[in-house]
C-alpha cells in the first residue's frame, strides 16, 4: 500500500486558506468541517491531473455525501470556464469545479507540484498526502482512504 498515499505521522490542522466554487462564492476548509476531505491540486494543462480526474469523479460518487468529500481545486489562471469544458468534454459529472483563483490555496499548503492530494480529517488536519497521479477509485485506494479515515476516528475517541 506504499505509495497510495503517504501518512503524516504528526497530523497538524492546515492554515486558513480560501478558494471559489463554481458560482464564485468564497469558500475555506471550514466550509466542510465534520466531513474527511480529499483535497486534490490540478490543472488542466497538467497531463497526469487530467489522466486521474475520472478516477476522482468516481470515487467522489461513491463515497462522497455527509461524511466525506472530494475537493478537487484547479490552479488554472483562466478562470472557471476553462475547468468546466474540461469537466464537460471528460465526462466528469460528480465533482463540483473550485478554482484557486489567486494561486493562495497552492501557497500556503506549499504544493510540491500537481497534482497534489492531502486527505484531511473532520478537524481539518492533514492525515495524509500524495504528490503525483493516482487511481483514486481503485478497491486498494478506497481500503487505504477507509483504513485512514478509522484509525483517525479511533484516534479522535481516545
Amino acid at each position: 500500500m506504499l505509495g497510495l498515499l503517504r501518512r503524516i505521522e504528526n497530523p497538524q490542522r492546515l492554515p486558513e486558506f480560501h478558494f471559489v466554487d463554481s458560482s464564485g462564492i468564497k469558500r475555506t476548509l471550514a466550509d466542510f468541517s465534520g466531513k474527511t476531505v480529499l483535497i486534490n491540486l490540478w490543472a488542466t494543462w497538467c497531463p497526469p491531473c487530467r489522466q486521474e480526474m475520472p478516477s476522482l469523479d468516481r470515487l467522489h460518487a461513491r463515497l462522497g455525501g455527509d461524511d466525506f468529500q472530494v475537493l478537487a481545486i484547479s490552479t488554472d489562471l483562466n478562470g472557471i470556464s476553462v475547468v468546466q469544458e474540461f469537466y464537460r468534454t471528460a465526462g466528469i459529472v460528480s465533482l463540483e469545479a473550485y478554482m484557486d483563483q489567486d494561486g493562495e490555496t497552492e501557497n500556503t499548503l506549499k504544493v510540491p507540484g500537481l497534482p497534489t492530494t492531502l486527505l484531511v480529517d473532520k478537524k481539518g488536519n492533514a492525515i495524509a498526502v500524495r504528490v503525483g497521479p493516482a487511481e483514486w477509485d481503485s478497491e486498494e485506494m478506497e481500503r487505504v482512504i477507509a483504513a485512514m479515515r478509522k484509525q483517525q476516528s479511533g484516534a479522535e475517541k481516545q
